[in-house]
């Protein structure tokens, strides 16, 4: 008679022992080290390299709240909100317009988004400025006529040529947010007797925000930095100011990082509040909301705070 020796099994009267606990030991990854050593090698060596440079940072933040800078940052905001209004109405609709079943208006909807979309916008900028060459009046019969020149300001050139040019981008951005929902809610509404125009206002559109916002707050951004090429066109927004400056300063490489930096202050003001719309419209399609920066930097303090190894409440 043989007996079966449990070689697991303790002493008598005790449970047998567990398994082994498995010791695991992280692969490590020597890439990644040796790629972080040679990106702050880089970094340091383009610091050290303008450290070197013939640059007289004290002159920019002589100049950070001059009064002509802050002139032409207002002058720049006020050109990206206005030319986004623009584009954001004129791309609404081109995008319906593209959407119509009627073949005249989404045919000039197309060729609309063709041309704008299809030249740059500094070539769009100079024609608009141009223009006073091809016709000496603005003529619009008994309401209004007055000489190109007069007419077409450098504001007004700006304004036009940033505005019609991001109407264009903007009636891809809508049109592909309006596809995004599904027809048969439409299908639905107008089953319920909504008309056409109230189906857009009331089912369409509010669910297509989610998809319009994100890329619309890119252009926003975008439009901010688009902004300073309008100095071609005489007017005074912040790159051209900082130019002038610099060339009555003696220190043009330093108002040109000036510019630079206000440009970052804004578009990185304009990030966080892309950030905060883009969770607003995210509300009916995430079961939870991603955190906000703040809640995030709250949560990484209280954790640094707790005991190691306790159970949060």
């Amino acid at each position: 008679m043989t007996v079966d020796i449990d070689k697991t099994a303790g002493p008598a009267g005790t449970p047998p022992a567990g398994p082994e606990a498995i010791k695991a030991i992280p692969v490590r990854h020597y890439g990644r080290y040796v790629s972080a050593v040679v990106a702050l090698a880089l970094l340091g060596g383009v610091i050290y390299a303008f450290s070197q440079g013939r640059i007289n940072w004290t002159a920019i933040p002589d100049y950070l709240f001059d009064g002509r800078v802050l002139e032409g940052v207002g002058k720049t905001l006020l050109l990206t909100v206005l030319s986004m209004a623009i584009g954001i109405a004129g791309g609404i609709l081109l995008a319906v317009m593209r959407l119509s079943k009627n073949p005249v208006t989404s045919s000039i909807a197309w060729f609309y988004i063709w041309f704008f979309r299809g030249t740059p916008v500094l070539v769009q900028l100079v024609v608009w400025f141009n223009l006073g060459l091809v016709f000496e009046y603005i003529n619009l019969g008994p309401v209004y006529r007055d000489e190109w020149s007069d007419f077409m300001t450098p504001f007004l050139t700006a304004l036009l040529g940033l505005g019609l040019n991001e109407a264009a981008y903007m009636a891809e951005i809508c049109r592909a947010g309006l596809l995004s929902v599904d027809e048969g809610q439409t299908e639905a509404a107008h089953a319920l007797g909504m008309s056409h125009s109230k189906t857009l206002r009331r089912i369409v559109v509010p669910q297509a925000m989610r998809v319009i916002v994100p890329p619309t707050g890119n252009e926003v951004i975008n439009m901010l930095k688009t902004t300073s090429l309008v100095s071609v066109v005489q007017y005074s927004e912040l790159f051209r100011v900082a130019q002038d400056i610099g060339q009555t300063s003696g220190a043009p490489a330093e108002m040109l990082f000036l510019a630079a930096a206000w440009y970052l202050l804004l578009t990185s003001v304009f990030s966080v509040g892309q950030y905060y719309l883009e969770r607003y419209y995210a509300r009916g399609a995430s079961r939870q909301l991603p955190p906000t920066p703040w809640q995030k930097v709250k949560t990484n303090m209280l954790s640094l705070g707790r005991p190691r190894g306790s159970v949060g409440a």
